[in-house]
């Protein structure tokens, strides 16, 4: 595996793919000070760090955000991201919770079984003389800290340089990494935010500026840092990504039963269609020790949130059990991303940039189209029968930030804007300006910390204060959805299209689940694409979880899984956008012997359409599928 080089780098962030020279708006109306571009020039020049790579580490592990000095999942608390494990408590896995992730009807539900991270706040309070706790909630005392950390680096190292790059090896080592291969890579990415510059709002409201700056960092440093080389084994990476093999294991169990995933030969057997986006909800060592138990589940590829560093544990031809639908887990690639969806704290810069890079490369490689009806969040994998909507899990959550996510991807949402009404609108709130109040993120009905979201709500009426709209698969009663931040009842997100249904003032009303669902126009933009509609007699159509075949498709033998409708139908006279259209299919792996498997292929087409949240598929023939216009 080679490095990635810095010219490689710059090419990157030239054709897109690094996406670091974008303004944020503030999350309040308040001006901005220029306190914390003050606090970075103050500590740089204190600790003889240059202020340019001060500010490029701390973009990478926390864009410049101080999280109101919630820590992140690596135990990493404010702009640089200092560690204090003690202070974190771990918590569990969400794959422990509700969903059963194999979804697969034929075989029994899959129940689970049953972490250290650097405590780089302790050297920087001995180093600052500030205690650890204003180094976690104090944003101006944290990045002291960090500078006096990389600055202690420095010295370790024997070097002495007051141009940038000089500082690869302390820049390399901050990373946290134990491996030559990611310990370089984050270093990389810094130097390449570096030689482009950088520039956003944080989420309390700071403007923050890294001027371009030609820099050609000294690489050989990294190598007196003494890290080890990772097991490469089969991982599966675009080169320069730094990729560790940690196998999931396929194993018999007895008495017919095996695990932790399923052999396959994909794209030979069927296509992957799909890139399904999670976090894990746990530690990345805990996630490690759950995807090598061979008697529950595995996924394809782990990203810890300290430094981006990925791991693999299945191959990409083979079938994960990680979405908690049999149809998607047989037809995608499924990434954790090492994060807790209630706090949001942190989804760091590391993390989204080498997730970008792994998924752009899975996408080209398997002619994966780069939009949100194929690059999709767990939160929007539907239940694949009406008693399994309510147990669906709701990762990455509204935290996740889409639109940067699809910049670092090279594939910005909305790039060619339409300026007129369309019929069709895509969400698009600005992340940093719209900090949605979710509760339930510490405790059920308390108020979440106002950050940044992806997503709005939608509502009953155009007004601020309507009731949000019923979701009969999590609120049977048809009481009205909550603004809990794992209720998804009344919920979209940057990057979802939905068709029209009114336009009235400063309001726009979508169909959504049966029902018109109205948010402020200043939150999404008109879009082309197609639509589907009933078919002309129809008084509605049902709406599925599954692309599933006819049971006439099925080989002597094998029991014909039913077509079943969800609780919800599509009714005439509402639209709804649609996405791919998708064969019926059904892979039958239920024994440990892959040449015991079958992919059972019928003669049904399915639409993939944004039904709400979540996804749905209506049958081909059961809809008009049509064109918007300007």
């Amino acid at each position: 595996m080679t490095s990635f080089t810095r010219r490689n780098a710059l090419r990157a962030i030239a054709a897109g793919t690094a996406g670091v020279a974008v303004v944020a708006a503030p999350v309040a109306a308040a001006a901005t000070t220029g306190a914390r571009q003050r606090a970075f020039a103050a500590a740089a020049a204190e600790f003889g760090v240059p202020e340019s790579v001060l500010l490029g580490v701390s973009y990478l592990k926390s864009r410049w955000d101080s999280h109101g000095g919630a820590p992140s999942t690596g135990a990493g608390f404010g702009p640089l991201h200092l560690t204090d494990l003690r202070a974190v408590a771990a918590g569990g896995s969400h794959h422990d919770q509700g969903e059963d992730p194999r979804g697969d009807a034929a075989r029994g539900e899959l129940r689970p079984h049953t972490s250290a991270a650097l405590q780089t706040v302790d050297l920087a309070a001995e180093l600052t003389g500030v205690d650890a706790a204003t180094l976690r909630t104090d944003p101006v005392q944290n990045i002291r800290g960090g500078a006096a950390v990389l600055a202690h680096y420095q010295r370790e190292l024997g070097a002495r340089a007051d141009d940038p790059a000089g500082w690869y090896g302390a820049v390399a080592r901050y990373s946290g990494a134990s491996d030559t291969g990611t310990a370089t890579f984050f270093a990389d990415e810094v130097f390449a935010t570096i030689a482009a510059g950088a520039s956003r709002t944080t989420d309390d409201g700071q403007a923050v500026t890294l001027p371009a700056t030609p820099v050609s960092p000294r690489r050989e440093q990294v190598r007196a840092l003494g890290l080890s080389t990772v097991a490469e084994g089969a991982a599966e990476a675009r080169p320069g990504l730094p990729v560790e093999w940690i196998p999931a294991p396929y194993q018999d169990l007895g008495n017919g039963d095996y695990g932790n995933h399923d052999k396959a030969e994909r794209p030979n057997s069927q296509r992957i269609t799909h890139i399904v986006i999670h976090d894990t909800e746990c530690t990345y060592d805990t996630a490690i020790g759950l995807v090598q138990d061979p008697a529950y589940l595995a996924w394809h590829y782990t990203l810890r949130s300290t430094d981006g560093h990925v791991a693999q544990h299945v191959l990409t031809k083979d079938v994960g059990w990680h979405a908690g639908n049999w149809y998607f887990n047989a037809k995608s690639i499924g990434v954790e991303h090492e994060g807790f969806a209630a706090q949001g704290t942190w989804y760091t810069e590391a993390m989204y940039r080498t997730s970008a890079k792994l998924v752009r490369y899975l996408a080209g490689k398997y002619r994966i189209p780069l939009d949100r009806e194929h690059v999709i969040g767990h939160d929007n994998v539907p239940g694949t029968t009406a008693d399994k909507v309510a147990g669906m899990h709701w990762d990455p959550a509204p935290y996740w930030d889409w639109a940067h996510y699809f910049d670092l991807l090279g594939a910005p949402l909305n790039p060619r804007p339409v300026r007129q009404p369309t019929g069709m609108v895509m969400v698009k709130p600005d992340f940093a300006s719209n900090p949605t109040g979710y509760t339930g993120c510490a405790a059920p009905g308390a108020a979440c910390p106002a950050r940044g979201s992806s997503a709005l709500f939608l509502r009953v009426e155009p007004r601020d204060d309507a009731p949000l709209l019923a979701d009969i698969g999590l609120h049977p009663d048809g009481g009205p959805s909550t603004v809990a931040i794992s209720d998804v009842g009344s919920r979209v997100s940057a990057g979802q299209r939905y068709a029209v249904a009114e336009i009235r003032g400063d309001w726009t009303a979508v169909w959504y689940l049966g029902q018109k669902g109205w948010l402020r126009s200043s939150g999404v933009v008109p879009v082309l694409g197609q639509v589907v509609t009933p078919r002309p007699g129809r008084s509605s159509v049902p709406v599925y979880g599954r692309a599933y075949p006819e049971a006439s498709a099925y080989p002597e033998g094998l029991t014909p899984q039913e077509v079943v409708p969800l609780q919800y139908t599509l009714p005439a006279g509402q639209k709804y956008t649609a996405g791919p259209t998708l064969p019926a299919e059904y892979y039958s792996a239920t024994t440990f012997d892959p040449a015991e498997h079958v992919v059972v292929r019928g003669r049904t087409k399915y639409v993939q359409i944004q039904f709400g949240h979540r996804v749905g598929f209506v049958k081909l023939d059961d809809v008009v599928v049509s064109r918007t216009r300007p």
